[in-house]
């Protein structure tokens, strides 16, 4: 694997592309999640109201819990990692902590959350989750961010944004 010389990764020279590739890595988390739990009966049973996700017990698996919405566990299951990729790192547009869900304290899920041995997904935020809006988002997200190296370099003068069904020549 090539590495990036130090002062050129942390330079101004590549601000746009450092924007674009944490932008992606963020959208690659969101989607993973999404993708993964969606193996699970979990986002379909409305009674699961956030899921545990045991990242750090081994590393070859993730042990899911499911809970209700006053924290007792309704359901178990695991998701076997077969490569680095399948691996379920925080997503904070679903943690609980980030999302503000309320936690029954002294509940099964608060006695999980002390535990400090993985994250809890709400379940209510990632079923809300469309992930080809968030690629169509993301993919403007990216655009914007190389714009602006790109503009700096003098490789791009001007554009137009827009739905591209214009008739207009001059448009251009």
């Amino acid at each position: 694997m090539i590495h990036p010389h130090p002062e050129a990764s942390n330079s101004d020279e590549f601000k746009g592309f450092n924007e674009a590739r944490r932008i992606m890595w963020c959208h690659e988390s969101r989607a993973r999640v999404y993708e993964r739990l969606e193996q699970t009966s979990f986002i379909g049973d409305t009674n699961v109201a956030a899921v545990h996700v045991d990242n750090t017990t081994r590393a070859d698996r993730v042990f899911l819990v499911a809970f209700d919405k006053v924290g007792q566990q309704v359901g178990v299951d695991t998701l076997y990692i077969d490569e680095p990729k399948q691996h379920l790192g925080v997503a904070p547009e679903f943690d609980h902590d980030f999302t503000s869900m309320d936690v029954v304290p002294g509940s099964q899920l608060d006695q999980a959350i002390s535990r400090e041995n993985g994250w809890v997904v709400n379940l209510k935020v990632l079923r809300e989750y469309n992930p080809l809006v968030d690629r169509r988002t993301t993919q403007r997200a990216v655009f914007l961010a190389h714009l602006q190296d790109m503009m700096k370099n003098g490789d791009v003068r001007g554009f137009l944004f827009g739905q591209g069904d214009t008739d207009d020549a001059d448009a251009a």
